[in-house]
């Protein structure tokens, strides 16, 4: 028997994960600091919280939300998913941040 195979989907699963490591820690990054900077903008105006207290809301919030975000992207079927999420999350964030950030 050889073991080829074997190494195969071992070299493959490596793979996986360490795709999900790299979407976990840089996407998950990225994806936490628009929500903070989003947040930030978004309750002075909603919530009518002074801009420091905003601040700091959104940037304790956010470690909660990146928290929460390397354990969905390892719940994922795929990294491939995990990534989609990940892009997706990040177009509606700068979007909406983008809007705030023109109404401020």
């Amino acid at each position: 028997m050889s073991s080829k195979p074997t190494q195969a989907v071992s070299a493959r699963y490596r793979w996986m994960v360490a795709c999900q490591v790299l979407a976990a820690t840089l996407g998950g990054y990225a994806l936490a600091s628009l929500f903070a900077a989003m947040l930030a903008l978004a309750l002075p105006v909603v919530a009518g919280v002074s801009r420091a207290a905003s601040v700091l809301v959104a940037t304790l919030l956010a470690f909660a939300f990146y928290t929460a975000v390397a354990i969905w992207v390892f719940s994922t079927r795929s990294a491939m998913r995990a990534w989609a999420g990940l892009v997706i999350g990040a177009a509606v964030f700068g979007v909406v941040f983008i809007a705030l950030r023109g109404a401020a």
